[in-house]
């Protein structure tokens, strides 16, 4: 049987007259892009250019969606009522959905960011929050969530399309959840190192914890953070290595997921 996954990126993370990572370069690698909705980053220009981009490269367009947290990127941790939380990313997929009617494209998933991705993966909460959000605004929006998360957890308690994630260029902790960025060497910058992790989750079903622990998970979607400098070239040993490994890189509006 042929092994198939998707290779997604975080993009659109510019805002106003300032680019932040090569999207373009990383658009003709990925197969998904998670594109920032204007809360952590990105803006209307960019978020139409990003989706019109995306479209010629074939590549299927969702929702990054985050914290309101411009200054911090998205990346500090903020606690607020589930109820907000739920209206916050409804807001988030009502504007990229209006920025790819002008391509005539279509968002298909959704995919918190940073600080809020970690927050609802042990959260259950703001994990429901998220997916009352998908599937309120439409149902078949697929729900891109940290495998073994509280987040996978929603998905299949709402009955939503799941696409369980894995990491390419980070770490995770003996629970299968990420080392936290303030812990150094918890973002991977090897190409080399990030390809030897990624063939393993697709192949052997696991991850190996920053302590050495073998965590079994399923993945359907691998993510590269297109605001790091080594995103390009590792996402592309990344997919050399797989492709090399016989697995087939697919967008996620293609993948049997579930």
């Amino acid at each position: 049987m042929t092994l198939s996954v998707n290779l997604n990126a975080d993009m659109g993370e510019g805002f106003g007259a300032y680019d932040i990572g090569d999207d373009n370069a990383i658009l003709k690698i990925i197969r998904s892009a998670n594109i920032a909705c204007g809360f952590h980053a990105g803006d209307a220009n960019t978020m139409r250019r990003v989706v019109e981009n995306a479209k010629k490269e074939g590549v299927s367009i969702g929702a990054h969606t985050g914290f309101n947290d411009l200054w911090g990127f998205g990346r500090r941790r903020i606690q607020m009522k589930a109820s907000d939380l739920e209206n916050m990313i409804a807001y988030q997929i009502g504007a990229l959905q209006a920025m790819a009617a002008y391509a005539g494209e279509k968002v298909t998933h959704v995919k918190p960011h940073g600080a809020l991705n970690n927050m609802a993966a042990e959260d259950e909460d703001y994990a429901m929050a998220i997916g009352r959000a998908l599937k309120t605004v439409d149902p078949t929006l697929i729900y891109v969530a940290l495998s073994g998360s509280e987040m996978e957890k929603a998905a299949e308690r709402l009955n939503l399309p799941l696409a369980r994630e894995g990491f390419c260029d980070r770490l995770y902790d003996d629970n299968g959840n990420l080392v936290s960025r303030a812990v150094a060497g918890s973002v991977i910058k090897d190409p080399k190192v990030a390809t030897e992790q990624v063939v393993r989750m697709v192949t052997e079903g696991e991850i190996i914890s920053m302590s050495g622990k073998r965590v079994k998970r399923r993945v359907d979607s691998l993510c590269v953070h297109g605001d790091e400098p080594t995103a390009v070239a590792l996402a592309a040993m990344v997919r050399e290595g797989l492709e090399a490994a016989g697995v087939k890189i697919l967008p996620l509006t293609e993948m049997k997921l579930n």
